[in-house]
């Protein structure tokens, strides 16, 4: 039946909202009104069956439509899953349940000329503690100050140390001991952030204070670059930072392996499931004498502290002496036998612990710096065989031809005034009657003020730099190009190098004209030439062998961990001085005389300390006392190569602010003749032997790794 306004019920809810005064009758209450309507029931709310039209099969189409949009969608989620998204799946899965762990692989052994190893690896555990743990739970540093023995001040130096990489453990104890390993593996929940590690250290048989620069040490990578990504480097990552260990890093780091670790939900390890073993670090030969290495690093240092403490006879105070450099060269192919630096520091100081201020204290003198190859110096008289070479290839002074040293140099028709005009010897009397071979054994400051004065004065013959010519010839105004990071590159004065140096820094090098006291200071090694120990060595090496500059050359060879020598460096040739005998032999007697005529500048020095026969065994050398800023004491420098006959070694020293060069310079290079004479280099060995030696240094053993311990990896504690 339809419902209708006119049709409407009575006795509903309805009917009663129709009729809004019945609300408000005034008999309700006293009992029921006539036409008042029955109480509503739930039977007036609801349509009885035979009013309303059944249709069951609508609900069965939309239940049923329902669970087949959720079937459907249930079929296409596993049909990707199945098909489509297959290998992401598995991949998923296998997330949850296996765990890569990488296994570092030991670095190769490092070797000197004799087959005698000079950095080796040992095996310790060590213990180290998250940083965002300890901040998030401090009791924890209590915990494990108590089961160490260490305190909590030395904890917190630990964490707090900028030797460590910030996002990495920072190393808390070496060489833990086992009771402790093992306390901490059985109590993981007691230890949240604690690590135990297998860590393979650097081991130095000869004492971390040998070569030290050389070889260099190896720390935590830091940012690792895409590059380095793809070379199999992670951000827990050991690399080599200085020398050796980093400029022959693709050799020595080897290949890591890996190890797929089964674990529960609860992430605990079930046990392994395969492993990649690593593939052990190559080694590296050097031409390195161990001996002579441990010789030259002990008078250098020696010597430099005998200096600080000696009054300068001239200046009447005690010179700084602030560092140095010592070199030893085959001339004949470049191949560097030793190489000091100071002041230094002790490579174990980056495994046994390095504080902070202990860290800073060596960065502050200057410890890390090689200055063989870093430090650039003003050459002052060494230069001298570079100015006498130009002269004897151009022939402009006859080098028998004597000139009248008075000890002050006038420059003709100078017009800069008195101070800018004389130019002194460092002996105000002068030498007085010399000539070439005189002027470099006494050392004459005039008879290169002489050629300094011609060379600019004869241009239109000669050129602009033909002094800077020759010494670009020896290689003072480059690279030496040695197998060695970080070198600093050497300059020559001259015009457009003081343009250069004025744009580069105006305040420092406020001057971009050029005069002819400027050529005259250049020609004997003042100015703003300034080179590096290696360049002044190598020139001389250059000019000790007739003619042939060689590359610098630290490395002999690369030994795969087999044995097999993978590859050989032989000498590299960079150029060629043309060193004809009518060029060269007038300055050989003139260096010879520096060591061996009473009027030698070096005479007294190798007298007092040679303890072989200087008649036997000659040594040409030259002293160089080069002038710093107005009020610093004089950098100190000697050079010598012998025997002369046929030159086997070439020796340098350098000492900045050292004061004169037969004083402090030329003692370290008289002892390193002393020991080369008792102890000649032998040539390099490569032992068949060598892989034997090479396992037995790089045994590493491949565990599965607790909650807290993981495989062996290299140590990056207090590696700077």
């Amino acid at each position: 039946m339809k419902r209708s306004w006119r049709n409407r019920p009575t006795g509903t809810l309805f009917s009663r909202l129709w009729r809004p005064w019945e609300s408000i009758n005034p008999f309700r209450g006293r009992g029921r009104a006539i036409n008042e309507s029955k109480p509503v029931g739930i039977r007036d709310l609801v349509a009885s069956p035979d009013e309303v039209r059944t249709r069951p099969e609508r609900r069965w189409k939309i239940i049923g439509g329902f669970f087949l949009a959720l079937l459907a969608l249930l079929l296409g989620r596993l049909f990707m899953l199945q098909i489509l998204e297959h290998n992401a799946s598995v991949a998923t899965v296998n997330a949850n349940s296996l765990r890569v762990s990488a296994i570092p692989a030991t670095r190769g052994v490092i070797y000197d000329r004799n087959g005698a190893p000079l950095v080796t690896n040992t095996t310790t555990t060590e213990i180290r503690l998250s940083r965002a743990e300890a901040a998030l739970f401090p009791p924890i540093k209590g915990a494990l100050a108590s089961l160490t023995g260490l305190s909590v001040a030395q904890i917190n130096a630990d964490l707090s140390n900028v030797q460590y990489d910030p996002y990495q453990p920072a190393p808390i104890l070496n060489n833990a001991p086992s009771n402790v390993v093992e306390f901490i593996k059985l109590h993981p929940s007691e230890f949240p952030g604690v690590t135990v590690l297998n860590v393979s250290l650097r081991s130095y048989p000869n004492g971390g204070n040998v070569g030290a620069q050389v070889l260099g040490y190896v720390g935590p990578i830091g940012q690792v670059t895409p590059a380095q990504l793809s070379q199999g480097y992670r951000a827990d990552s050991s690399i080599g930072k200085t020398g050796i260990e980093s400029y022959y890093e693709q050799y020595l780091r080897g290949r890591d392996g890996s190890q797929t670790l089964e674990v529960n939900a609860q992430g605990q390890i079930l046990g392994a499931t395969h492993t990649t073993q690593p593939k052990i670090g190559s080694s590296v030969v050097l031409n390195i004498d161990t001996g002579l290495q441990k010789a030259l690093d002990g008078y250098l240092s020696a010597n430099i502290l005998k200096v600080r403490s000696s009054i300068d006879p001239t200046t009447g105070k005690l010179p700084p002496a602030l560092n140095g450099a010592a070199i030893v060269l085959n001339p004949n192919n470049g191949q560097v036998l030793a190489m000091s630096s100071y002041p230094s520091f002790d490579l174990n100081s980056f495994i046994t612990g390095l504080s902070n201020s202990q860290y800073k204290d060596l960065i502050s003198v200057g410890a890390f710096n090689n200055y063989a190859i870093q430090g650039v110096y003003t050459p002052g008289s060494t230069f001298k065989m570079i100015t006498a070479t130009a002269m004897m290839q151009t022939g402009i002074f006859s080098p028998n031809t004597y000139v009248n040293d008075t000890g002050a140099f006038t420059v003709p028709g100078c017009l800069q005034g008195a101070h800018g005009c004389v130019f002194h010897d460092d002996v105000k009397t002068g030498a007085g009657q010399i000539n070439l071979v005189g002027a470099l054994t006494a050392s004459s400051d005039y008879y290169f003020y002489n050629l300094g004065y011609l060379f600019w004065s004869q241009q239109t013959k000669y050129g602009e730099t033909p002094i800077q010519n020759v010494a670009a010839q020896y290689g003072l105004d480059n690279y030496s190009n040695i197998d060695l990071p970080n070198e600093s590159g050497g300059r020559v004065d001259s015009p457009t190098v003081r343009v250069a140096l004025h744009n580069a820094n105006p305040k420092a090098f406020p001057n971009t004209s050029w005069y002819t006291g400027d050529n005259v200071e250049m020609a004997f090694g003042q100015g703003t030439t300034a080179v590096t120990p290696m360049e002044l060595a190598n020139a001389y090496a250059t000019f000790a062998n007739g003619g042939t500059r060689y590359a610098p050359e630290v490395a002999a060879a690369i030994i795969n961990a087999h044995g097999q020598v993978v590859r050989r460096y032989l000498p590299r040739v960079q150029a060629h001085v043309s060193l004809p005998a009518k060029v060269r032999n007038p300055i050989l007697q003139g260096l010879i005389g520096v060591v061996n005529n009473s009027h030698g500048t070096a005479n007294g020095t190798f007298r007092s300390i040679a303890t072989f026969n200087m008649n036997n065994f000659v040594i040409a050398g030259k002293t160089g006392t080069a002038s710093n800023a107005p009020g610093l004491s004089p950098n100190s420098w000697f050079v010598g190569f012998g025997p002369v006959a046929h030159p086997q070694y070439v020796v340098l020293c350098v000492v900045a602010e050292g004061g004169y060069g037969a004083e402090a310079a030329a003692p370290v290079v008289a002892q390193a003749f002393n020991y080369l004479v008792a102890h000649p280099i032998k040539p390099v060995t490569l032992k068949s032997n060598v892989a034997a030696v090479i396992h037995a240094a790089a045994t590493t053993t491949t565990t599965t790794p607790g909650l807290n311990s993981t495989t062996s990896t290299v140590s990056t504690k207090n590696q700077g």
